[in-house]
């Protein structure tokens, strides 16, 4: 039978903890104690908790709440409407208000209980529009039928007609969306803006 090689040894993981070497006895005199070596605390260990699944919150406001529901002025509306998940066009937000002249929405106040219907209504109308909608009313640019239509084009429409955008609002809706010739991919495009 063949000599053994000499197999390594692994070595425990984590910090390695050298003991003293044991010094020589002497007659007659008892073995010292060992010192007691501190003990190492451990973090407490964080339980974590399952995800929270938000479309089954119900939220329920008592008195108190209903009482702290500061009035808000109505130009304040549309962001208050927004903020709680819905996307109103300013023209829907300004119909629910009952089309309040420009002085009336800086100066006229809501309480909670005027603005919790506006808010119920906006949430009824679900016309939001499809994928397939939105692609067709693209499709209309897309002169030359290639899935394509141009980025300035695009820009001006944004501008000018509906919601008007600011310019830096259409230089971040369309950045990184146009080619070399400055034409935009429509359905890529229609799948970022959904996406957003």
């Amino acid at each position: 039978m063949p000599p053994k090689k000499d197999v390594p040894v692994k070595k425990p993981a984590g910090p390695s903890i050298s003991k003293p070497a044991s010094k020589p006895v002497a007659a007659g005199v008892p073995p010292a104690k060992p010192k007691a070596e501190p003990a190492v605390r451990q973090a407490p260990r964080k339980t974590q908790e399952p995800p929270v699944n938000l479309s089954k919150v119900v939220i329920e406001f008592n008195k108190d709440q209903l009482e702290e529901f500061k009035k808000i002025l109505y130009s304040q509306c549309g962001d208050l409407i927004r903020a709680l998940g819905q996307n109103p066009t300013n023209t829907e937000v300004l119909k629910i208000l009952g089309n309040p002249k420009s002085d009336e929405l800086k100066s006229w106040l809501v309480d909670f209980e005027i603005f919790l219907p506006m808010l119920q209504a906006v949430a009824k109308n679900q016309d939001q529009g499809t994928y397939e909608d939105y692609l067709e009313g693209l499709c209309v640019f897309d002169k030359e039928g290639n899935g394509k239509v141009m980025g300035a084009e695009l820009r001006h429409v944004f501008t000018t007609l509906g919601e008007k955008m600011t310019e830096k609002e259409v230089e971040t809706v369309l950045a990184g969306q146009g080619d070399s010739n400055g034409c935009i991919n429509h359905e890529a495009f229609l799948k970022h803006i959904l996406s957003i």
